[in-house]
Order: C-alpha cells, then structure tokens, then sequence
C-alpha cells in the first residue's frame, strides 16, 4: 500500500475467515516474524502484520515520530478495511498498539503489548558497530552477536553483499522519538488489554508493569520466564497467554 506522503508500506497478510489481528514488530524486527503467531491463532484469527517504516519492504521514512508511527498502522487498517481489530505489538510496537487505541479507539477492538511501559528510555547506538555488510548471510548474522536472533527475518542480500533490512541510523534515530513519558496515552486506552512481561527483561520492569495496571482498569498481566523478547524466550507461555486473551475476547463478543 501507498501512504498519503507516497511511502511504501509493506505488510503481510496471512489469511484466512477469522477476526482481524494486526500485529506490529519491534525495533530490527519484520512483519514475517509474526508467522508462528498467525498459525497459534488461526484460523479463528486474521493476522496482517506491518513492515514498520524503515524495515522490512517498507520505505525509509523522513521522520521516525509517535505521530508517524500510530498513522501508519491506522491506514493499514484503513486500507484493508477489517478493523476494529486487535493490536499486538512487541517493544516499539507495543507502544504504537496502544497509542492506536488511545488515538484512534474506532479501529481497536484490544490490545496486546509484549513488554514495554508507559515510560521508555532506549538507546540502540549499539547497533552502529554491527557490520554495514558481509559476504555471507552467516558472516553478518555472526557480526551482530547476540542479537542474531531478533535478525533472523531483517537480513537481505544487496548488490555488495547481505545486510539489514534497515539502516541502523534510522532506528538509533527510532528509538529517541519512542524515548519519553506516555502515561497519558496508557491511560486514555479503554479497550481490554494484556501486557506480557519477561522476568528477565531489561526494558519493563516489575514494579514499572504493576503500576501499569493498577492506573488503569481492564489490564491482564502475565509474566513469563523470559527477556525482552518473550515470544522468542518463551514461546509456548507468550502464545498460550495470547490464545486465552483472544479466547476471553471471542466468547465477550458472542451473543447469548
């Protein structure tokens, strides 16, 4: 799809009869992660899940801003017409999902939001060591570290060789506009909302998630034996947790 300033945005839609889900990624992150989500849920869900700007198909964008992002993912609702839908977002996604909902609470029917606060205080300048390119996909895989398995659907074969599918300064850039206090906007959501925490995580603390839902009525929190990236730490609790969440949604919307 195309935006009104003529970006490019990708998405991938995995079909299907059921109730829309649009998921939304993290920083270095791709709409393909989402395709073990799509099968968890299916086929009671439709997961259509973002490029976010920058990453993955999607073009680079001129500013990385809350405003941008949340208008993003409300045309892609727009566009294909399936909302309200649930949102789910890990990280930068978790923020743009309930933001969504705060802002534009006609397109949100839920949200979900894998371990991110309403106060954020990032800082990736580490990626600026990563390599630009390497000859293998293994060699630049190799380059990042511990981070290769947060890249496995960001990698692209260029003409000089594999990289990211995104430039490390747009997301250094990212992740300052992300940085900041958004109690307000957590605190307009009225939707149902299930905030999953990793006990391990460096990002959401556990006093940061408790507050999260003692302000505000209508919050589920699970936490589960995992960092930041608790699809990816534990995936068969993060899943189960989603499934019971979506399966709560689906019997409050069926009539008696």
């Amino acid at each position: 799809m195309v935006t009104g300033d003529g970006r490019r945005l990708a998405y991938t839609d995995f079909g299907g009869p059921g109730m829309p889900l649009l998921a939304l990624h993290g920083h270095f992150g791709a709409g393909a992660d989402f395709e073990r989500l799509a099968r968890e849920v299916g086929p009671a869900w439709r997961v259509i899940a973002l490029d976010q700007r920058g990453q993955g198909g999607s073009d680079r964008a001129a500013e990385y801003t809350r405003e941008g992002y949340v208008a993003d993912a409300a045309a892609l609702l727009e566009h294909v017409g399936l909302g309200p839908a649930v949102v789910l977002g890990h990280s930068l996604g978790g923020v743009n999902a309930y933001q969504l909902a705060a802002r534009r609470p006609d397109l949100v029917r839920a949200v979900v939001v894998e371990d991110i606060g309403a106060v954020v205080d990032g800082d990736l300048s580490f990626a600026r060591a990563w390599p630009r390119r390497a000859t293998t996909r293994a060699g630049l895989l190799a380059g990042v570290g511990s981070a290769a398995p947060y890249l496995e659907g960001a990698v692209r074969e260029y003409a000089d060789g594999w990289g990211t599918a995104f430039e490390v300064e747009d997301m250094v850039e990212s992740q300052r506009g992300l940085n900041g206090d958004h109690w307000a906007d957590w605190l307009r959501v009225r939707t149902p909302t299930l905030l999953v925490r990793g006990d391990r995580s460096g990002v959401l603390s556990a006093e940061h998630a408790r507050e999260m839902t003692v302000r505000r009525a209508g919050v589920r929190l699970v936490e589960l034996p995992a960092g930041h990236a608790v699809r990816v730490g534990d995936p068969e609790g993060y899943f189960a947790a989603v499934r019971g969440f979506l399966a709560r949604l689906g019997r409050a919307a069926t009539p008696a």
